[in-house]
């Protein structure tokens, strides 16, 4: 894998749902996650969504690649899942204050 800053290694690589107080005691109390077109408050929420989308599609992340834009960390990932189109490269734009995950937003 690419060396990753630690709470974006901890997005990609914790277990659903082993390891969920692990995935969200990455991200930071005011913490948002954007994806499908939804946003997610909090660090409860987050961890809602994340079992609920790994139960839905029983997907994996794969980084490819990791940028500077700006203020904000961008992996390309290779995904893989039940869902359409099987498997897909999104780009995970994340921001980070501190040792913790600020904001994500996920898309193509």
């Amino acid at each position: 894998m690419i060396p990753l800053p630690a709470p974006i290694r901890t997005y990609f690589t914790a277990q659903a749902p082993q390891e969920a107080a692990a995935f969200a005691a990455a991200f930071a109390p005011e913490a948002t996650v954007e994806d499908e077109g939804a946003r997610h408050h909090g660090p409860e929420a987050i961890r809602q969504w994340w079992l609920a989308t790994k139960a839905k599609y029983r997907h994996s992340a794969e980084p490819l690649e990791i940028t500077e834009e700006g203020d904000k960390t961008v992996v390309r990932a290779r995904v893989s899942g039940d869902f359409p189109g099987n498997p897909v490269v999104l780009r995970f734009r994340f921001g980070l204050t501190g040792e913790r995950i600020r904001d994500l937003r996920i898309g193509g």
